[in-house]
């Protein structure tokens, strides 16, 4: 019989909402990850997800002892959280894997860092303490991410009998950038991963970014490292794709468009996602290629992200900012070049896939960039996919998409404008092959091969 499987996860499969009348009522969370995890562990005959209590009423759920099966939320400090979440893992894990520094200025380690690592410290052992204490003899646990860095080596004292992997769903950040951690921080980093049996990553540079990082460290244990590239689930995707919400959405965004050609990009606004450059591509498209001028339309979803970071905020009116120059520069009384939802809207960013002619996808560092392997699967004219090589997804799909560096404005304009006059057979080919490589690997399937290789090891 298979042994027990646990996730530990910031973020779990449900959330609680607290009713006018005091009542909490539990709501399965979205995405495709949830949703593959969730199915993923159905077909387990014992399982449990660890999570994070993230807001009020999951705290409130949490303190009248509600639960759902197969779910157990932790109520955390909120002072602890706040510091782990925000202070650490999205302040500096974030910046270092992704290589977002302005290094003149920033990283600054100071005390009040020190203070922070000690609630991600307490944080991480929190998880790891919960699982110890709800695993069987031999169980299969597999940590998610890099907000719980720490977890592995913690949970591997607490219970050397049990089967652990980790899996990071960001990049890894160069040995260059690591080094900028304060050494004992650094090396407390990288140990508390080494703690794991089986380490995982979206891609082989991030895999390997990871292994000579760790070469650093002396007298550790040495688990296995790896590949697994999560894909999209094709049938479910289409599937939410042709609800009858996004068939209305549609219809609103082709009268917005009318015979325009599309360029699509869907994008939380996060630094690393390059929505900036990608709207500069646009504009010197349009300027040096005036023939396109009321001939395409900019669809760009970019909604807010970690709008409590005072440099999310900053970057997120930038790109509304751009976006009206562009709109100011080249729109008439009956074309606007560039339409912009800051809205996390997904029936929207689900119709734009639909509609696609051209989709940018141009990070400069990413973990996978699930959309890039999103739209090929539901475009329905076929889509050319401009993609730059700082996407996870860059290796599995590089053969059939125009391929930019995502720092040259000027390389990314032009493979605009090829990817528009691209004729429609070869654009249709080049689809097919998009979204046979998108669903290599749906997110039901990725799981099930990382905890059969854990279970193997």
């Amino acid at each position: 019989m298979a042994s027990q499987v646990l996730v530990a996860a910031n973020r779990g499969p449900l959330s609680y909402a607290l009713a006018a009348d005091g009542t909490l009522g539990a709501r399965r969370g979205g995405g495709g990850l949830v949703s593959g995890l969730s199915a993923a562990l159905a077909e387990q005959p014992d399982t449990l997800w660890i999570c994070a209590a993230l807001g009020e009423a999951d705290r409130e759920a949490v303190r009248r002892g509600l639960s759902e099966p197969g779910v157990r939320m932790l109520e955390i400090d909120g002072t602890v959280y706040d510091d782990a979440y925000n202070g650490i893992a999205n302040s500096v894990l974030w910046f270092l894997h992704h290589g977002l520094y302005e290094v003149p200025r920033a990283p600054v380690f100071d005390a009040e860092f020190r203070r922070q690592w000690d609630s991600y410290r307490t944080y991480n052992r929190t998880f790891a303490q919960a699982l110890a204490a709800e695993a069987a003899d031999g169980a299969a646990v597999l940590i998610q991410d890099y907000h719980l860095s720490l977890a592995p080596g913690m949970l591997r004292e607490l219970r050397p009998d049990l089967r652990i992997a980790h899996f990071t769903h960001t990049p890894w950040a160069t040995p260059e950038y690591l080094r900028m951690l304060p050494s004992d921080v650094r090396e407390e980093l990288l140990r508390g991963m080494l703690g794991a049996d089986r380490l995982g990553f979206h891609t082989a540079a991030w895999a390997a970014a990871f292994t000579e990082c760790a070469q650093a460290v002396e007298s550790a244990r040495r688990p296995e490292v790896a590949v697994y590239p999560l894909g999209v689930d094709a049938d479910e995707l289409r599937a939410l794709a042709h609800r009858p919400e996004v068939n209305d959405r549609l219809a609103s965004l082709r009268a917005e468009v009318g015979d325009c050609r599309t360029i699509v990009r869907v994008d939380r606004t996060e630094l690393s996602k390059n929505i900036v450059r990608g709207l500069l591509a646009y504009r010197e498209l349009l300027a040096g290629r005036p023939e396109w001028r009321g001939r395409v339309v900019h669809l760009a979803s970019a909604y807010p992200s970690r709008q409590d970071l005072a440099v999310y905020r900053t970057y997120t009116a930038a790109v509304a900012e751009l976006a009206e120059e562009i709109n100011a520069e080249f729109g008439t009384a009956d074309w606007q070049p560039v339409h912009v939802s800051v809205k996390d809207d997904f029936v929207r960013s689900l119709a734009a896939y639909r509609l696609a002619d051209v989709a940018l996808v141009n990070p400069v560092r990413d973990g996978m960039n699930l959309v890039a392997k999103e739209i090929p699967v539901v475009s329905e004219a076929g889509c050319a996919l401009v993609l730059s090589t700082g996407a996870g997804a860059y290796d599995e799909l590089r053969r059939d998409a125009l391929t930019v560096n995502p720092y040259d404005v000027s390389e990314t304009a032009e493979a605009l404008h090829q990817a528009l006059s691209m004729p429609p057979e070869e654009r249709t080919e080049r689809t097919k092959r998009l979204a046979t490589a998108a669903t290599a690997l749906p997110p039901a399937a990725w799981f099930t091969a990382q905890l059969t290789d854990l279970r193997g090891s």
